[in-house]
């Protein structure tokens, strides 16, 4: 079976798209990826792709656009947006390769969604659209645009029409059943729940060496809804304990982390890594006390089950969650961390509350993670649940 998978993002951007579509041909699928060439996070196309555009990456063929690169303004996050939209649509009407079905993995921006309807409706064959990020909501937490705009009612149109046309709409998180009948008016009937899986998982890594003391990470995107000045706030509580916090990734508030542990004088108690690529990160997961997952939970958005979550759950860590929703109820469920509000001074008790905890508590929390995580979000558990609807 011949599988065309959209996404703008792949390797080596860190998506775990990149998993899924190897897994794919693992599973014995002839894989294609129409994605962008990569720029994600950097603010330019990576020197070494400026002239590839075809490349098979471990049984991967992928095809890579030549998007306008995002870099920090606004205006250029909506032209790289833009871009891939209008490359990918005319990429897919010009293809002559018969593919059996379309998969898009639905992050930001929605409109990656539109090449793959295009070529499911002119080839007559289904596109399953797999939702992580929910549009236009998602424009919404991050205040890109606010409710009452013309804006966010063309956008509201546009991201319905998309998600409309799709033969089949796999959501991440149960929560965005109701925002799909209740918000974007549409039916549910083609509706079903196959969630992400960690980017990264337990394999033979070398361990970072933290040191002694107690070591929180948090690994993901430094945006506006992860709620990142309260890290900065809640260890200005603890500067006295012996506790550090360490900080992989980048994002919109990269700047704003960074200068805020230089005022509040926090260098030796919240340590920023900068990005660092998936498989290289797996080594800080290692050796940490616990893992840190934290998203706002205002809107629809704030109610979903982070990515970051199912990594940490992964690792065979206890974790730290400042969340509502479905992701709150996840901890609940395998009872192997701790959840605190949003405020700096419930997250300091959390993180107390793990200082506090002997080695073999922390194990025991962490097993507990492993096995929800076995349970419900390993790559060969969620592949094989999006599998399954390729050739239905």
């Amino acid at each position: 079976m011949k599988i065309l998978v959209v996404c703008q993002y792949y390797y080596p951007e860190n998506f775990i798209i990149t998993q899924f579509a190897e897994q794919f041909v693992k599973d014995g699928y002839e894989v294609h990826v129409l994605t962008g060439k990569p720029n994600y996070g950097y603010g330019y196309i990576l020197p070494a792709y400026k002239n590839i555009n075809e490349e098979i990456i471990n049984g991967v063929n992928v095809h890579r656009l030549n998007i306008y690169p995002r870099k920090k303004s606004r205006l250029s996050i909506i032209r790289n947006y833009l871009s891939f939209w209008k490359l990918s649509k005319k990429w897919v009407r010009k293809c002559n390769i018969e593919f059996d079905c379309v998969y898009t993995l639905g992050l930001s921006p929605v409109t990656m969604c539109s090449a793959g309807n295009i070529y499911a409706n002119k080839h007559h064959v289904q596109h399953i659209i797999h939702v992580c990020d929910l549009w236009p909501e998602s424009t919404v937490v991050t205040n890109a645009v606010k409710v009452k705009s013309i804006m966010y009612k063309v956008l509201l149109q546009w991201s319905r029409s998309i998600y409309k046309n799709a033969s089949k709409i796999l959501i991440t998180s149960p929560s965005f059943v109701e925002y799909f009948k209740n918000v974007l008016k549409l039916p549910t009937e083609n509706i079903y729940y196959v969630p992400q899986a960690s980017m990264i998982e337990d394999k033979d890594v070398i361990p970072y060496e933290y040191g002694e003391g107690t070591h929180i990470l948090y690994c993901g995107n430094l945006g506006i809804i992860q709620l990142i000045p309260l890290i900065t706030e809640s260890m200005d509580k603890l500067r006295d304990q012996d506790i550090y916090f360490h900080i992989i990734g980048m994002g919109p508030m990269t700047d704003f982390l960074v200068n805020d542990i230089k005022e509040r004088r926090l260098g030796n108690k919240v340590i920023y890594h900068g990005p660092i690529i998936a498989k290289h990160a797996a080594s800080y997961f290692k050796n940490a006390d616990a893992l840190y997952i934290s998203l706002s939970g205002d809107g629809a958005v704030g109610k979903t089950i982070p990515s970051k979550l199912l990594m940490s759950m992964a690792f065979s860590k206890p974790v730290v969650g400042v969340l509502k929703g479905d992701g709150r109820d996840i901890i609940s469920d395998s009872s192997g961390g701790f959840l605190a509000d949003e405020n700096a001074e419930s997250i300091k008790n959390a993180l107390m509350a793990v200082h506090n905890l002997s080695k073999k508590e922390k194990e025991r929390l962490g097993a507990l993670n492993r096995r929800y995580y076995e349970d419900h979000f390993s790559l060969r558990e969620v592949t094989s649940l999006i599998e399954k609807h390729f050739s239905k």
